[in-house]
């Protein structure tokens, strides 16, 4: 991974440029923004892969590494009991933040990106935290993850899809779950009838019920409006029933 060229904090002006820059330039290669982009590459492997190859070691270019765990994750951590002992898979890791939270709560955590180079920037943020930083393909995981996870967390993971691989997605992630256990999911949230271009799609109530089909419930189902974040969002808890 290159040296950090720059420093970052989204809050300073200068990286506030640098990050508008970067989406402005990854939304031309974007083919999920071009008219019928999104069915010809349905899983946006390649422009995965293209942020990270175009980040240039620098977080401003990459639009989700603000460097510090997300703020809805952060709160549900603090409102609740810790995870201590507990098996935990955090889900599309990024740069590693959301899976060192999981961590600080006592959680052994395995974090897994599609994009090798972005797990290679987790592994060097955070060399000593004992998180399994690994590089997996959500539609093609490993065998050995099938119901062993005790609690896995997903932000931001279901809304980067189209409509049409949602369910696929969904149907992988509850396979993670262990009977008894959990899915925290975070997304930005939109009403059913709610038009929205994207990417993102924020996701409706029926998408996050739609767990259902995979054995996960609603255990519990926020309607966050934009406080800590500038937009309307879902924090889901569901549960797999136990066998």
């Amino acid at each position: 991974m290159p040296e950090k060229p720059q420093h970052f904090d989204p809050l300073d002006p200068a990286s506030k440029e640098r990050r508008a820059a970067a989406r402005k330039r990854l939304d031309a290669i974007d083919p999920a923004k071009q008219p019928g982009g999104a069915l010809d590459d349905p899983y946006r492997r390649d422009w995965f892969e293209a942020v990270y190859a175009l980040a240039e070691g620098d977080p401003a270019n990459v639009p989700w590494g603000n460097m510090v765990a997300h703020p809805l994750l952060r709160d549900w951590l603090a409102r609740n009991p810790r995870l201590d002992g507990l098996r935990a898979l955090d889900i599309g890791c990024g740069l590693g933040d959301n899976a060192a939270a999981l961590a600080g709560q006592g959680a052994d955590v395995t974090g897994f990106d599609l994009v090798l180079r972005a797990v290679e920037w987790a592994r060097e943020r955070f060399p000593d935290s004992g998180i399994e930083f690994c590089a997996a393909d959500l539609f093609d995981p490993p065998e050995s993850w099938s119901e062993a996870f005790d609690f896995v967390h997903e932000t931001y993971t279901l809304q980067a899809l189209p409509a049409e691989i949602l369910d696929s997605a969904q149907k992988a992630m509850a396979s993670f779950v262990k009977p008894g256990g959990r899915l925290l999911l975070i997304a930005r949230a939109r009403d059913e009838a709610q038009e929205f271009d994207g990417p993102p799609w924020p996701l409706t109530r029926k998408n996050i019920e739609a767990f259902a089909a995979y054995g996960l419930d609603i255990e519990k189902l926020e309607d966050v409006p934009p406080t800590v974040t500038p937009n309307r969002h879902w924090r889901a808890l569901l549960r797999k029933s136990a066998a």
